[in-house]
């Protein structure tokens, strides 16, 4: 044994004692400062506050004051940008003018779809309007007519109470009356997720009413005297739609108040989307009362539509079509289903692979002894990366990585670990009913475990975190997760590729994951044009992959209340892009693994189009349009 070897071997036993994790520094190469001068860094930063400025003073996100505050804002920024002189600007400059500009049109784009999500469900909310220019006339400071707003209120009661009746109307079974036998009732028939999306909307305008209301109340006397009684009448009125909405239409009971529900729900009446951000229909909409492990009846979700998906696919500069993403999805989950036999038969199972994977969620370790287990794999995974020099990890990010227990709760939502500076570890609590022990010792057993803590710490998101807070910082505007995800899943494709998982054991738990991340593109891309059913989808984790009952229920509830449309999606396109990239430059010799991963890492999150032009030294012209084909002309095909 060399000496370097003996010495990590110590270090592995002093860590194994217990916790912060440190690890030697391999290396000091790539840890320098960022000192790299970017023209376009200020133009970039000025944006960003600008934006965040109008964003605090323009709230209320379905406001069409704020819609054309906006419009004329990004289109200012796109004119500021067509005055540069852009031939006199250098590769980085020229990458930060594309990503700004695709940034700027992307927001525009956004301002139309979300004008067309309102539009659908305007019927059901007429009064709108009449709330939020209340709240905007308090923020532009103009004087309050106290009995003027009183008649107000009372006219919106009357109009939510009469709209309320019309839905109520269009639910009633048919050849039933009306409830209230009135027929002239004209009725209002409304789809799942729309009301879905309306309830969340109209919890959030109580919201704005409140904020309102709260401003002058008990400060202007005259205001109190005439204004508490009609405004009390609104918000009891405001909760009892959307209540009716969401219980009645939705099928969903409100897990709380709706005051604060309100503060983070439906379109974000009270709050603008963050900067970049997929403002996804529905989201924080109301939430159950209680989520049931396995239950799948309060997932909602709201379908976008292919043009939509287009729009982000456009966005992420990614020039394949919903369809085509579909069938290449398709294509890796054929390949993993004939890998998993391989390794099915290496264990005696046959071409029988579900019976393998079967076998392979046994294999766990006792209660109590989870955080070891994690432990030592992460340790592993690093060891791995310093003996094939593939990636710079400064000792800093060895040292300070931690790791917390997941609560029950939170195991509804994600019933797998999540990482970062700080991996979550999902493991069976002394709350949790036998099965649900059971099942999750099943789904996070050490095969499992092993093909993906990489992907939550060191290489994945951890260094990924550490890198990001320090070189390139201003490009954190334009965030995407196939840069994100794309990253830390591309890792499980290359350390597949260099034998990591030698076992058939680890192979099966690396292509559990593989093929789950395959049928992430299938399942939600599906859904949201409208092919699938949640119900569906979770069905089809459970199938086609071997999911738990209650962890396929989990991930779906996960993918269309937390995650913009092409979240679930980044993780394996993102990854499949870095391959071909890694393919392009070090396979071909031009790289090495260490320069190719570490120049990735400081160029911060974007589109990987734009890392492939940065890394190729690609000449963009001014008006540059994604044209990559990373999987190749049809995708679906051999």
């Amino acid at each position: 044994m060399t000496i370097a070897r003996l010495a990590r071997a110590l270090m592995a036993l002093l860590i194994l004692g217990g916790f912060p994790m440190v690890l030697p520094a391999q290396t000091t190469r790539g840890e320098e400062p960022d000192l790299t001068p970017s023209r376009m860094r200020p133009m970039i930063e000025r944006y960003a506050a600008d934006r965040s400025s109008l964003s605090r003073s323009y709230p209320i996100s379905i406001s069409p004051t704020r819609a054309a505050r906006f419009k004329q804002f990004y289109a200012e920024w796109l004119d500021r940008l067509a005055k540069l002189d852009f031939e006199g600007l250098n590769l980085d400059e020229r990458v930060d003018y594309a990503l700004l500009r695709n940034h700027l049109e992307y927001e525009l784009q956004q301002l139309d779809i979300q004008s067309k999500q309102f539009a659908e469900i305007e019927p059901l909310m007429p009064f709108a309007n009449s709330i939020i220019e209340l709240e905007e006339t308090r923020r532009r400071m103009q004087p309050v007519d106290s009995v003027a707003a009183a008649d107000l209120l009372n006219r919106l009661r009357k109009q939510i109470e009469e709209t309320q009746k019309r839905v109520e109307a269009g639910v009633q079974p048919a050849g039933r009356p009306d409830r209230t036998g009135d027929a002239s009732v004209e009725p209002i028939r409304v789809k799942k997720t729309v009301a879905n999306r309306a309830a969340a909307t109209l919890l959030s305008l109580r919201n704005t009413l409140r904020n309102w209301f709260t401003f002058y109340n008990g400060y202007d006397p005259v205001f109190t005297w005439w204004v508490n009684e009609p405004y009390t009448a609104v918000d009891q009125a405001l909760n009892a739609y959307a209540t009716f909405l969401s219980e009645r239409v939705v099928g969903i009971k409100l897990e709380e108040r709706p005051e604060q529900a309100g503060a983070r729900a439906g379109l974000q009446v009270g709050t603008a989307p963050p900067t970049g951000a997929f403002q996804r229909p529905g989201a924080g909409a109301p939430r159950p009362q209680r989520v049931r492990p396995g239950d799948p009846s309060d997932i909602v979700g709201d379908p976008v539509g292919r043009d939509a998906l287009l729009a982000e696919l456009a966005h992420e500069m990614i020039p394949y079509t919903p369809e085509e993403l579909i069938a290449l999805a398709k294509k890796e989950m054929t390949w993993c289903e004939a890998e998993m036999i391989k390794a099915s038969r290496e264990l005696g199972y046959g071409n029988d692979w579900r019976k393998a994977l079967e076998h392979v969620k046994t294999l766990n370790v006792e209660p109590g002894k989870q955080p070891e287990l994690i432990r030592d794999l992460a340790v592993e995974a690093i060891r791995f990366l310093d003996d094939h020099d593939l990636v710079t990890v400064p000792s800093l990010a060895r040292e300070t990585w931690r790791m917390e227990m997941m609560t029950p709760e939170r195991q509804l939502v994600n019933p797998f670990f999540t990482g970062g500076e700080t991996i979550f570890v999902s493991y069976p609590t002394n709350t949790m009913s036998h099965e649900q022990k059971l099942m999750s010792m099943r789904g996070n057993n050490i095969h499992f475990s092993r093909a993906t803590v990489f992907h939550e710490l060191i290489p994945g998101h951890h260094l990924q975190g550490f890198m990001t807070a320090r070189y390139k910082t201003y490009r954190s505007l334009f965030s995407t997760p196939f840069w994100g995800e794309g990253w830390a899943l591309y890792w499980e494709l290359l350390l597949w590729d260099m034998n990591f998982a030698k076992s058939p054991e680890n192979r099966i738990g690396a292509l559990f994951w593989r093929m789950h991340r395959c049928a992430r593109v299938i399942f939600s891309l599906s859904f949201y044009l409208e092919q699938m059913t949640p119900q569906e989808c979770i069905r089809f984790l459970v199938e086609r992959v071997g999911h738990e009952p209650e962890n396929a229920t989990a991930e779906v509830r996960r993918s269309f209340e937390q995650a913009s449309p092409l979240y679930q999606a980044a993780y394996l396109l993102g990854g499949l892009q870095f391959r071909a990239l890694h393919k392009e430059l070090v396979e071909s010799g031009k790289m090495t693994n260490r320069a190719f991963h570490d120049a990735i890492l400081k160029e911060n999150r974007m589109p990987v189009e734009m890392v492939r032009a940065t890394l190729t030294r690609q000449k963009l012209p001014r008006d540059f349009k994604s044209s990559w084909k990373f999987y190749g002309p049809n995708p679906g095909q051999d």
